[in-house]
């Protein structure tokens, strides 16, 4: 609009009467400059309007440099557009004598100052240095924020292949250790006809899913969690797992399941998992509960048990309960964890299906 308006006004102080003929010059000054308007979405475009627009009015008589197409330059060369703009600018430069004598000159020496006094061709050249310094400036800075975005990416799968191997080494023997006892013990206690206590059979069955779960948890370290292990549908799982280690535990699903994330399946599976974990070990409870309300717009899970848990005392936050509350806050969730007024602990947290993947 100001490049117009510069045009427009150049145009009006060099031309004493405003005659027909006038009239297109403005016209033209001002389609040049408004056309400017579109150099960042069409480069190319904009170079020919201002470039025909240029010429034009140089051949109804307004000897007025060609500011508009300058800047179209300087916009197509930034754009990466340097062959279009050389190939522009040539015709532009041996179309401007031509104008000028369209325009009523008849001697060409002076045709072929007022095309130079137009459009030097040194301005030409700055414009399109300014364009491409400017553009290797910005090739520059993508390049330096994609290197910096692998040289991250590369640290973090690096790190993350470090935790693999230093869970391979520290757990994996422990646990196979404990599940062939495990198997071992039930093996010898049914060759024998003695029965085997509820004890050893949860022993047994934690160990091989201790061992899944290593497994599992290695192979999304390795692969950066591109095959999700766990999720809503093996919530059912868990509560039947729990209920064979002697807690009464229940599941209640409501409302009409929608397409749940694959990030919510699995945060709802650890919370779940988690949950029933640390009533297990910890809080000396006799029944548990899962409730899983579907909504809509999110998904509000709430696990409650009997413990021996009370509001009076305050419970220590462990690695489990910080695991849970970032998960939940990754996917822009709410969690509260918290002993029940009427004794033992509840864990209530809200999930939005919009966003998360």
């Amino acid at each position: 609009m100001g490049v117009a308006a510069a045009l427009l006004v150049t145009g009006v102080s060099g031309q004493p009467s405003a005659t027909d003929r006038d009239l297109l010059g403005y016209a033209l000054l001002s389609a040049g400059g408004l056309a400017l308007a579109a150099r960042r979405r069409a480069p190319v475009a904009v170079l020919a309007v201002t470039g025909l627009c240029a010429v034009a009015y140089q051949a109804t008589g307004f000897d007025v440099p060609l500011v508009a197409y300058l800047f179209a330059v300087y916009a197509a060369v930034r754009a990466g557009h340097r062959v279009a703009t050389v190939a522009a600018s040539l015709t532009v430069l041996a179309a401007l004598p031509l104008a000028a004598l369209a325009s009523g000159l008849h001697d060409t020496g002076e045709a072929f100052a007022r095309a130079r006094g137009a459009l030097e061709i040194a301005w030409l050249i700055a414009a399109g240095a300014a364009g491409e310094a400017l553009r290797q400036a910005e090739r520059r800075a993508d390049e330096a924020e994609r290197t910096r975005e692998e040289t991250a990416r590369r640290r973090a799968d690096e790190e993350r292949l470090r935790i693999a191997r230093e869970l391979h080494d520290s757990l994996t023997h422990q646990i196979s250790v404990i599940k062939v006892q495990a198997d071992v013990a039930v093996h010898v206690a049914r060759r024998r006809g003695e029965e085997v206590s509820e004890a050893l059979l949860a022993i047994q069955e934690a160990g091989r899913e201790a061992a899944r779960e290593l497994r599992v948890t290695l192979e999304a370290l390795r692969d950066d969690d591109t095959a999700p292990p766990r999720g809503l549908d093996d919530v059912p799982e868990l509560v039947e797992r729990a209920g064979r280690t002697g807690l009464k535990a229940t599941l209640t699903i409501e409302g009409r399941r929608h397409d749940v994330p694959a990030a919510v399946g699995r945060t709802v599976y650890r919370i779940v998992q988690e949950s029933l974990t640390n009533i297990a070990r910890h809080a000396d409870a006799g029944t548990a509960s899962v409730r899983i309300d579907c909504r809509p717009d999110a998904l509000a899970l709430r696990i409650d048990d009997d413990g021996k848990a009370t509001p009076a005392v305050a419970p220590t936050p462990g690695v489990g309960l910080q695991g849970m509350r970032e998960r939940v806050t990754a996917l822009g969730g709410r969690l509260r964890a918290e002993p029940r007024g009427e004794g033992g602990f509840t864990v209530q947290a809200e999930l939005p299906l919009d966003g998360a993947s």
